[in-house]
């Protein structure tokens, strides 16, 4: 779909969006990187969060941690959308974001798993979520391994989207665009013996009905699925930002011992669950993860 399929009103619409977001997004590389950074975390989190995510980071607290306090709300309603939009302005940054990263940044149980893997060909799925800069770890994989496809899900916002995904692509390359053509490329990119990357943590409507942080949460079995058909590693990694707030740990966990999709995915959302309870303000709690009352599925 291109932005002449739209309708006129929408169009207009996303027009504008990208006019201001583009704007702001150029305006902020021009500055030097460290102060970008902090620069986007407080307009995302002072300006742009309260108007489009309005009650969505109290809504899902709330919903898993009702005894959570009003204190810690308000601080997380802050912290979750700076970190937004840190890793939205990294992720333009391309090439200062990997070089202020550094080589050797990662880390973790499962490094010397994943070294041995891509030392004899063998297709390695990491998997993670919306969590700290989800780019973090692509990039350092890639400054180690080489090239790290990836499985991206298109902008509603075409005109945002095609710069968007430019910029994703100057962290690392191949990127597969969600759908069936790009699944299947991305199947086939695997095949090859390559480290694919992937994030699981979003409501999947067709997903299995497994569990996040106690509640029920559909979630997409096809990574676990990917790995076992292909004889692949899959291994939980994330991208802690640090209290800098601008440096990272990537962290490489242990890989999952082949069993059944569901299982496997649910070991992934415990991962993530852990992860999150360790660093609860670096989850993208903007997210509907959970859809209270929803029992048809539906996205």
């Amino acid at each position: 779909m291109t932005p002449s399929d739209l309708p006129l009103r929408q169009r207009v619409t996303q027009y504008i969006v990208n006019l201001v977001l583009g704007g702001l997004v150029g305006l902020a590389l021009a500055l030097p990187y460290a102060t970008r950074v902090r620069l986007m975390g407080w307009v995302v989190s002072r300006m742009v969060a309260p108007v489009a995510y309005r009650g969505r980071v109290r809504d899902n607290l709330t919903h898993i941690w009702p005894e959570i306090p009003r204190a810690q709300i308000r601080e997380m309603e802050r912290a979750v959308p700076d970190n937004a939009g840190r890793t939205l302005i990294e992720i333009y940054s391309g090439a200062e974001f990997k070089a202020h990263l550094g080589e050797g940044t990662l880390e973790g149980p499962g490094l010397a798993a994943l070294d041995a893997a891509h030392a004899v060909g063998r297709p390695v799925v990491l998997v993670s979520g919306h969590f700290g800069n989800y780019d973090a770890f692509r990039a350092a994989v890639a400054m180690r391994y080489g090239n790290v496809g990836a499985l991206y899900r298109p902008l509603n916002n075409l005109y945002f989207n095609r710069h968007y995904v430019r910029a994703m692509e100057s962290i690392a390359t191949p990127m597969f665009a969600r759908g069936r053509r790009g699944l299947a490329e991305m199947v086939r990119y695997l095949r090859q013996g390559n480290i694919i990357a992937m994030l699981s943590d979003q409501h999947f409507g067709q997903g299995a009905a497994l569990s996040f942080f106690g509640q029920p949460a559909f979630t997409a079995t096809s990574a676990a699925e990917m790995a076992l058909k292909y004889d692949a590693l899959m291994i939980p990694i994330y991208g802690i930002r640090q209290p800098d707030g601008l440096s990272f740990r990537v962290v490489v966990e242990e890989p999952l011992a082949p069993s059944t999709p569901p299982e496997m995915s649910q070991a992934l959302n415990d991962s993530l669950e852990a992860m999150t309870r360790k660093y609860p303000d670096q989850w993208f709690w903007i997210h509907r993860r959970w859809k209270p009352g929803s029992d048809d599925k539906s996205t």
